[in-house]
């Protein structure tokens, strides 16, 4: 009896090690949110790359709507093979703090594979606008409080809780406007209907070259290169003020092991390949690479940050 169970065992090890070989075998999906999202830009370029690696197709599929939690429950109730895998920016962590029953337990339906990349927010308002400055900002906010609006990609996005931690840090009142992406959030700042957008820097970037969009304020500890003109909104309030946008892999729990390496293997090495890194810098993306450890801390440290932000903000979970 225990030699025919070890010897069934044994071929459930080998049988689950030769898929890991050959994976992947055919087509490899990446969930993501709304097309044009920060997010989307950066897995269509960590497809690219993979498909180079792997010679094997990888796609990206948008699934927009209800804070992320539509695209984040296709991957969580998908065959757990690593066909099928989640491109999320904090939307991820920021769920916890505003919606009562999520579909999935964060901690707990998905695994961490590693993030990605990082780039900062951009404070922007309208070409159109008489605003000028931070500083004009938000005398303006606490002058016209009733009517000053900032939109996000939904209630619950990362560029929901940007916006939050801003105004929790220059003490002004806004009234949030939630999108189902932040492309379309962008259109109606840019017409004048809303007033301002904390924009993932990829996504505001040619909007803001072109002339559509104005830039205030960056978010990360330093000017970037493609921007050296718009300064920190830390250097203009003259505070520590830091909040960057981020977009991690997962997979679903269960899937193998040997998968998982493989994954981290795989991701890590087109992470590091000049190419690659090239491709984001040009979208103004910064690779940040932490490893599954390391990022697996840093999701659990930020779903404590993002409840604190949120609290403050007074959103009640729905």
């Amino acid at each position: 009896m225990f030699s025919k169970l070890f010897f069934s065992l044994a071929l459930v090890t080998c049988s689950v090690i030769a898929n890991a070989q050959n994976y992947p075998n055919h087509t490899v999906k990446i969930i993501g949110p709304g097309a044009g999202s920060g997010t989307d830009i950066t897995a269509r370029i960590l497809a690219k790359s993979l498909n180079k690696l792997w010679d094997q197709s990888v796609i990206v599929e948008n699934k927009p709507g209800a804070g992320g939690t539509l695209g984040i429950s296709a991957v969580v109730n998908a065959p757990a093979d690593g066909y099928t895998l989640l491109a999320q920016s904090a939307t991820y962590v920021i769920n916890p703090a505003v919606y009562k029953n999520l579909p999935y337990d964060v901690t707990k339906s998905l695994i961490e594979i590693d993030m990605i990349a990082t780039s900062p927010y951009i404070l922007v308002i309208a070409s159109s606008s008489k605003i000028q400055s931070l500083d004009d900002f938000i005398k303006e906010a606490k002058n016209r409080s009733s009517d000053f609006t900032f939109s996000s990609a939904g209630v619950g996005s990362s560029t929901h809780l940007a916006s939050e931690y801003l105004n929790q840090t220059t003490n002004i009142k806004a009234l949030h406007i939630p999108y189902k992406s932040t492309p379309e959030a962008m259109q109606d700042v840019i017409s004048g209907r809303v007033t301002y957008l904390m924009a993932p820097y990829e996504t505001a970037l040619p909007q803001i070259q072109s002339g559509k969009l104005r830039a205030l304020g960056i978010s990360s500890k330093s000017r970037v290169e493609g921007l050296p003109q718009v300064p920190t909104i830390a250097e203009q309030l003259n505070n520590n003020f830091e909040m960057n946008f981020w977009v991690g892999l997962w997979a679903p729990m269960a899937t193998p092991a040997p998968i998982i390496k493989k994954l981290k293997e795989d991701v890590t090495k087109v992470l590091n390949d000049s190419e690659t890194k090239s491709a984001f810098n040009t979208a103004g993306i910064t690779v940040k690479s932490m490893g599954q450890t390391a990022f697996t801390k840093f999701v659990r440290e930020e779903i404590t940050k993002y409840q604190s932000i949120a609290k403050i903000a007074g959103i009640n979970p729905q």
